[in-house]
């Protein structure tokens, strides 16, 4: 059987990495355009080309995009939340879902340590004044990043991993997740409230489900330290971005590092002209060695399923034998 496959989007320059290893697999790949159509455009795609497996990346995939393919064995991420998929009903189907869930471990670990440095020495706001005709040394209200405690929300792998480079530093370390208690690698275990009262700076590294969703809120962000800072580099919608706006307003944040936004692409004007803020468009996933692993791993993939093989990264039970 040729099969097809449905590149739904991608945030690169091309197709290459997924086409090449479909097309070695005598598979036909089909690609959407690079920007994410909106869910009624996914469902068109499913019905016009029948695909027996989905690539997506930034796209909805929506319980009528799968249910438009009868033919469907498996929606594979290009990344690793599973948000923009529809697994419970795929799940029904006895369809596979699967993620690359280590791909970017570095990446996104990096990307939070570089945001509490900037904040801790004032490089991005010095490079602004500078930039801007201002040399004015005395001006700096700098941070010894060895005397602040850091508080990391969730600590799986790229929470491990952030906890780890910051320990380098010498800073304190807390983390909070529901899988991880008592204390390991010098990383103390706390409950989510206590942590933020506890932290000078809190990283969030948490998924984003029914339950996590605004984890991050008016409440938890009033218990932290005034003039601290909050790094996203998860998911838009773990964090109030009203209360983040609020926060910076107040003075009770004196910093907001965000990589990911409720509202992306769109960016709020009171982040845009807030002077604490320091956003980048999604992209602490992204170097070029994760991108070349993830793509050409997440093809793989479906590969391996449309072939009659389980997946090694299967993130739901699949078809029941």
């Amino acid at each position: 059987m040729n099969h097809t496959v449905l590149l739904t989007d991608y945030a690169w320059p091309d197709d290459s990495i997924e086409r090449n290893t479909i097309e070695a697999a005598g598979m036909r790949l089909v690609s959407g355009p690079a920007t994410p159509l909106a869910a009624d455009g996914i469902e068109a795609l499913a019905r016009e080309h029948q695909p027996s497996a989905i690539l997506t990346c930034w796209a909805p995939v929506s319980a009528a995009a799968i249910a438009a393919a009868p033919g469907l064995q498996i929606v594979a991420r290009l990344g690793v939340g599973l948000d923009n998929i529809a697994v419970d009903a795929a799940s029904a189907r006895g369809i596979w879902v699967t993620n690359v869930p280590d791909y970017c471990v570095e990446e996104v670990s990096d990307h939070a340590v570089g945001f509490a440095l900037a904040w801790t020495r004032g490089l991005v706001r010095f490079d602004r004044e500078v930039r801007a005709g201002r040399w004015d040394p005395a001006t700096a209200r700098l941070r010894r990043l060895a005397e602040l405690t850091c508080g990391i929300v969730g600590f799986g792998r790229i929470g491990r991993a952030t906890a780890r480079k910051l320990g380098a530093f010498g800073c304190q370390v807390l983390a909070h997740d529901p899988h991880f208690s008592g204390e390991a690698e010098g990383v103390r275990s706390m409950a989510l409230d206590a942590l933020f009262s506890e932290s000078d700076i809190v990283i969030v590294h948490a998924p984003l489900t029914a339950t996590t969703r605004h984890l991050v809120n008016r409440e938890r962000l009033a218990r932290m330290p005034h003039g601290g800072l909050l790094i996203n580099v998860s998911r838009g919608g773990v964090v109030d971005t009203d209360a983040v706006i609020e926060a910076l307003g107040s003075g009770r944040l004196s910093g907001a590092a965000l990589d990911v936004l409720e509202s992306e692409p769109e960016v709020p004007a009171e982040l845009r002209n807030h002077p604490g803020a320091m956003l980048t468009p999604h992209v602490a996933f992204s170097s070029d060695a994760s991108l070349v692993e993830l793509r050409r791993r997440a093809a793989e993939e479906v590969v391996r399923v449309l072939q009659g093989v389980a997946p090694q990264q299967p993130r739901n039970a699949g078809p029941q034998r």
